[in-house]
């Protein structure tokens, strides 16, 4: 599995849409996790899963 970090929380719904409107498989909708970040995963044309997170713990984002 491949991850994407974003700086904004915004950027995982965006990113997973832009994926699924260019043929992805959404594998994991974007949800919260438990330790307060927020995340999906999907599988591209070739199949490589990519995960994108936001991490609000990193110190490089953005609280959206």
């Amino acid at each position: 599995m491949l991850a994407h970090n974003v700086r904004k929380r915004s950027d995982v719904d965006t990113i997973v849409a832009q994926a699924q409107a260019a043929g992805a498989e959404i594998v994991r909708a974007p949800k919260e996790f438990s330790w307060g970040g927020y995340g999906g995963v999907f599988k591209d044309p070739d199949h490589h899963l990519w995960e994108v997170v936001w991490n609000p713990h990193d110190g490089s984002g953005e609280p959206d």
